[in-house]
């Protein structure tokens, strides 16, 4: 899966500095292009001439490789790239990779690089698990790069272990099985739905909800990344896409995402309802603005929006994939399981208002997996990026 890859390598000044040169070793013999890029700091721990001598390119360090006014391009290096790692990353990188601080060539190319980033943190424990190292990688984490860890369970010592770098084996295995899932969807066409729908009540007020569509736009980006072409159909929300195999069609109301998702599911393979639509409208939408001095009480009729999960259920063709949401905030099991039955769906994302950190205006999520054989998943706190690689993993075993 890596011949033929170019990959960044970029080592920071880390004790475990000297783990790259295996890194290098073995992406070489499986036909990948290394190209280093070194901080200044990192030279301190390995010498450039052994990082030539195995990738076989000049190792790269200073914005300038000569005085005769040549210099390094990070742009090209970003544009050249299929994938950047860096490994080590100390603290001190991972904060200025976090916050845009670009005083070197690696956070320079990093900045431009259009590809994934894989990131290898490296310290001792207590800077590890300071809150302004573990906000720098949540941060990394919310620009969608990914963090490779040594699972807990691998770890001689849970204290030891953590911040240690992961081992090169496990990073080559990583970017192994990344760049395997990149055709897992090749050629799938998907539906998703994101966001919340405003049910007008007259020209400036709405019925509506606190979803701000990041769920479903980390799942389209997800789903796109793994080679789907993906339809996105967006409430109002403030986002953007930014793979070109995403098409976005924007509504607004509950009626116009019926109407949407209804056109677009039958010549998909799968559909993925993630959006958060309002399930009732009022009767009577006023031409012109309410006036309060002019009304005393207000009653608003409600009356109920097609529901667009049981409408595509009930349509579903042989082989074609259907995933449902619940945000719940009690009894929780049991109202997903009873809406993944009801709904037709093969599976069913759950979600607690009670957990800290999941559900609305949160960058993080907390979820279950169940699904139509009755088994369930529970997954820890995540990133919606994270969340949304679990989800796209679990549908991609039913569309194989």
């Amino acid at each position: 899966m890596l011949k033929g890859k170019h990959i960044i390598l970029g080592i920071t000044g880390s004790i475990a500095a000297y783990k790259a040169a295996y890194i290098i070793r073995a992406l070489v013999k499986k036909g990948a292009e290394v190209q280093v890029v070194i901080t200044p700091a990192g030279k301190e721990f390995i010498t450039p001439i052994t990082l030539s001598a195995l990738s076989s390119k000049p190792v790269i360090s200073e914005f300038f490789s000569n005085r005769d006014g040549s210099w390094n391009s990070h742009v090209d290096l970003g544009l050249w790239a299929d994938a950047m790692l860096v490994a080590p990353a100390t603290a001190s990188t991972i904060g200025k990779m976090a916050n845009g601080i670009a005083d070197n060539m690696l956070i320079t190319t990093y900045l431009s690089c259009k590809a994934p980033v894989f990131v290898a943190p490296a310290m001792d424990l207590d800077m590890f698990a300071h809150p302004s190292t573990q906000q720098n990688l949540d941060r990394l984490r919310s620009f969608g790069n990914h963090i490779i860890e040594p699972a807990e369970g691998e770890l001689a010592s849970h204290l030891v272990g953590k911040g240690r770098m992961e081992e090169p084996d496990k990073i080559i295995t990583v970017l192994e099985e990344f760049f395997a899932s990149q055709t897992v969807l090749e050629k799938k066409k998907i539906v998703i739905t994101a966001g919340p729908t405003y049910e007008k009540i007259d020209p400036v007020r709405f019925i509506g909800n606190y979803s701000s569509g990041k769920m479903g736009f980390a799942l389209a980006e997800a789903c796109a990344a793994q080679g789907a072409e993906v339809t996105l159909i967006a409430g109002p929300v403030s986002l953007a896409t930014v793979h070109p195999n995403i098409r976005r069609i924007d509504v607004e109301s509950a009626d116009e995402m019926y109407e949407a998702a209804m056109a677009a599911y039958p010549q998909a393979d799968a559909g993925i309802l993630c959006a958060a639509v309002a399930d009732y409208r009022p009767e009577v939408q006023a031409d012109e603005k309410i006036k309060r001095e002019s009304k005393g009480d207000i009653t608003l009729h409600l009356v109920p929006n097609k529901d667009i999960a049981a409408s595509l259920g009930a349509i579903k063709r042989k082989g074609q994939v259907l995933v449902g949401f619940a945000l719940e905030t009690n009894n929780e099991a049991t109202n997903a399981e009873s809406k993944l039955k009801r709904k037709n769906l093969d599976f069913i994302v759950l979600n607690s208002l009670r957990d800290a950190g999941a559900g609305f205006r949160c960058d993080t999520n907390k979820i279950s997996i169940i699904d139509n054989k009755g088994e369930s998943t529970g997954y820890p706190l995540k990133s919606k990026q994270g969340v949304a690689t679990d989800i796209v993993n679990k549908l991609a075993t039913l569309l194989k």
